[in-house]
């Protein structure tokens, strides 16, 4: 808990120096990152706006997701997150997005995807960085290994930023 602290609180840092926004969209972590960067004072100053969207269904309706993903790569893919980032950018207006979509257990896993499976993906302006990461251990353990890779991966694309500017 302290670490992810300190990792959001770093974030608010970063985004204050380059006046930015940032939104998250997720799925498996049911709205710990939003609730990690809401977790410092000031972050109304930074953060934008938070989507939960468990369903694929919420998926589509909150943040324009093809309905097709769902049958053609499945949820947790890196397509369905690369589309929620977008989505979630459009929607809010924030420069910075993540999203995340996996399987947190203790079921749902398959061969192709087992517990633990979890795809990530980054968005600052244009870009757009996506990748796959398998966390292990139980339900609580890979949400919060989410969320600490959720919240560095937008540290790394803040700090590019800045990193640009200088």
């Amino acid at each position: 808990m302290k670490e992810i602290t300190q990792l959001a609180a770093e974030l608010g840092r970063r985004l204050q120096v380059l006046n930015a926004h940032v939104t998250t969209a997720e799925s498996c972590t049911g709205g710990g990152i939003a609730e990690a960067i809401t977790r410092i004072p000031g972050s109304s100053a930074w953060f934008e706006a938070g989507y939960v969207t468990y369903s694929n269904r919420q998926k589509t309706q909150q943040l324009n997701v093809p309905s097709e993903f769902f049958t053609s790569v499945g949820a947790v893919s890196r397509e369905v997150v690369e589309a929620m980032v977008r989505g979630a950018q459009e929607k809010s207006l924030a420069h910075f997005a993540v999203a995340v979509s996996g399987v947190a257990g203790p079921d749902g896993g398959s061969p192709q995807k087992p517990v633990g499976t979890v795809w990530l993906a980054w968005g600052a302006g244009e870009t757009l960085v996506s990748e796959c990461r398998f966390f292990p251990g139980n339900r609580d353990e890979v949400r919060r290994q989410t969320v600490k890779a959720a919240l560095e991966g937008l540290l790394q694309h803040a700090a590019a930023e800045i990193a640009n500017q200088g």
